[in-house]
């Protein structure tokens, strides 16, 4: 008769086996619950986005949709949607920067009001039906910035660890990061969000989905959002 010790041990590898079973089989099945998501998603905020765009065009000059380079799965570039939450010229005398948050001057009072409850990110519901994005997953960096970050963390520039493991899988509307931090503003912001977004990759599976899910809505609907935006802020003058 086997040893306890060796029942347990058969019995944890069995388990660890079924886990990494299920957690292939829900990846192979992920581009297609995106799919279907993103579509059903898309016909149901269809209203709210139009009603936003309206918004948009009466009380600012400009555009009404907003495309940026995104580094995507694998590297590749693509262009990201949003809702315009900025002037046309945000960028016109800095360059690419990093958000500075809802309270970032450069963004309009009605986009600031998108920004809080995200709907400015509704549109990247078409990047999904694309298939360049995921309806959850890392967000996704700006070339420019991620230049930047191979330079300021040598361990981002490391293609064989974290910016690897966090471009083998589509970039995510939301995501585990974006559920536990607030916006970048520092290298140290970015250097715990890809963490996050590291450890997310290694436990994806359909609760952990789930989670994040419960957690955006609890974020915009109960206003999380902000909450650890000020908490982002102190810990900053702190440092």
């Amino acid at each position: 008769m086997p040893e306890p010790a060796s029942i347990t041990l058969i019995g944890t590898g069995c388990l660890g086996l079924a886990v990494r079973m299920l957690q292939a089989k829900y990846r192979a099945a992920k581009p297609y619950v995106d799919w279907v998501g993103a579509l059903v998603l898309l016909i149901i905020t269809s209203p709210v986005i139009a009603a936003c765009a309206v918004l948009i065009k009466v009380t600012s000059r400009g555009p009404v949709l907003y495309s940026q380079d995104r580094v995507g799965q694998g590297g590749r570039i693509f262009r990201i949607l949003k809702l315009r939450t900025m002037r046309p010229d945000a960028e016109a005398g800095t360059g690419p920067v990093w958000a500075n948050g809802h309270d970032d001057a450069r963004v309009t009072p009605v986009g600031r009001v998108l920004r809080r409850l995200h709907l400015d990110e509704l549109p990247q519901l078409i990047n999904v039906l694309r298939g360049e994005m995921s309806l959850i997953g890392p967000r996704p960096e700006r070339p420019e910035l991620v230049e930047r970050l191979k330079e300021e963390m040598p361990k981002y520039a490391n293609y064989d660890s974290w910016l690897k493991l966090r471009l083998s899988v589509k970039p995510g509307i939301t995501g585990f990061a974006q559920v536990h931090a607030g916006y970048d503003r520092t290298v140290r912001d970015v250097r715990r969000k890809v963490r996050l977004d590291c450890r997310y990759i290694s436990r994806m599976c359909w609760w952990v989905d789930f989670q994040i899910i419960v957690g955006t809505f609890s974020a915009v609907l109960l206003g999380q959002t902000e909450r650890r935006e000020k908490r982002s802020k102190r810990t900053v003058v702190r440092a």
